[in-house]
């Protein structure tokens, strides 16, 4: 094995580091609190391991509350990786649904081999739309992505709360709901008895794309150099304004892919508050992870078993579930204070100057 393989791997390794410690310490620190409230940590840890993991029927449920993670984790991700943040994938998620919804309850004739595929170009078109203009407002007006993305949060969710309660309200049901999917343009299932569908399918082809446009292509390394070193970048050509339009729109789609997966796989309707905070859980997934394909992945399923075990959490050790909420607070807090890890190796070395003084 090389010298450069043997650097690569180390690498990697060493990229764990953090993740791994700051999961571990959230964890603690979340049995900590679980015990200062009184209830059993081994107990709520065990139920939530068996809630998650325990069954075929838990572990789907795991896969499905993962990828909405995955499309939103790898929206901050594009964003991030150009030098933006993106705080807008909410938002994104919101309209990548309506858009989905738009386009399949106005075809329910096409056959599922073209209504499907549409419906979730539609969604991924509509959620880039709004990351597009998030981008041409940086451009144009210098304005700050991340203001301008948390406002357009609240115009998405209200334009959802309307269409659901007006244009697109189900006119024989009594539920603030659209109607029914068709089923040509509903996503199929993986698993049968379960509510895994195939937008798992195509969350891993959405990864196996990220890390090719970014390690493999021309724009993929502009975009890195741009986010890397903006002045490089302009020295050597680079069209910055271009690059922030171009991830902007691309994290966009993103998230709006993990709208369209929800409606067209969950829900099966166009729902108010569709997204339990989808585009914020994202951020950490994607800190989490590293804004890395595979450390996306993987923090993805993790956030999804906390999720899908926290109910049997609270059912058999009665702790509440916002416990969860506690341990993403502070994995979020230990990955963003990741300097408080670092460990310098030469804190204990004495200096020359030091060593000369005492040998006189």
């Amino acid at each position: 094995m090389s010298k450069e393989v043997l650097r690569k791997c180390g690498r990697r390794l060493s990229g764990l580091y953090y993740p791994f410690i700051a999961v571990t310490l959230a964890l603690m620190i979340g049995g900590i609190v679980i015990t200062l409230m009184g209830f059993d940590w081994l107990l709520a840890y065990g139920s939530l391991l068996e809630g998650s993991l325990g069954s075929v029927h838990a572990q789907a449920e795991t896969l499905v509350k993962a990828i909405p993670l995955i499309f939103t984790g790898l929206s901050f991700a594009i964003g991030k990786r150009c030098g933006l943040i993106n705080l807008g994938a909410e938002g994104q998620v919101y309209l990548g649904g309506l858009f989905a919804s738009l386009m399949a309850l106005s075809m329910p004739g096409l056959p599922v081999f073209l209504l499907l595929p549409l419906s979730l170009l539609t969604g991924a078109i509509g959620g880039g739309l709004l990351g597009l203009l998030t981008g041409w407002l940086k451009n144009r007006f210098e304005a700050s992505e991340l203001i301008t993305g948390i406002m357009f949060n609240y115009i998405a969710i209200r334009l959802i709360a309307y269409m659901s309660t007006g244009p697109l309200r189900d006119p024989d049901g009594n539920v603030p709901q659209s109607a029914l999917m068709p089923v040509s343009a509903q996503l199929p299932k993986l698993v049968t008895g379960t509510r895994l569908h195939a937008g798992l399918l195509l969350a891993l082809v959405f990864i196996v794309l990220y890390h090719i446009f970014m390690s493999k292509t021309t724009k993929g390394y502009e975009l890195r150099l741009t986010g890397h070193n903006p002045g490089a970048a302009e020295y050597a050509g680079i069209n910055i304004k271009r690059n922030v339009l171009m991830a902007m729109f691309l994290s966009g789609c993103a998230a709006g892919l993990a709208g369209a997966s929800e409606i067209l796989g969950i829900q099966l309707r166009l729902l108010q508050d569709f997204s339990p905070n989808y585009g914020f859980d994202g951020i950490a997934v994607a800190l989490l992870g590293g804004n890395s394909p595979i450390g996306i992945l993987i923090s993805s399923i993790l956030f999804g078993i906390l999720r899908s075990g926290s109910n049997k959490m609270q059912m058999v050790a009665s702790v509440p579930v916002s416990i969860f909420q506690i341990i993403q607070a502070v994995v979020i807090l230990f990955v963003a204070g990741r300097e408080m890890f670092r460990f310098n190796k030469n804190r204990f070395r004495l200096k020359p100057q030091m060593v000369k003084s005492e040998k006189r």
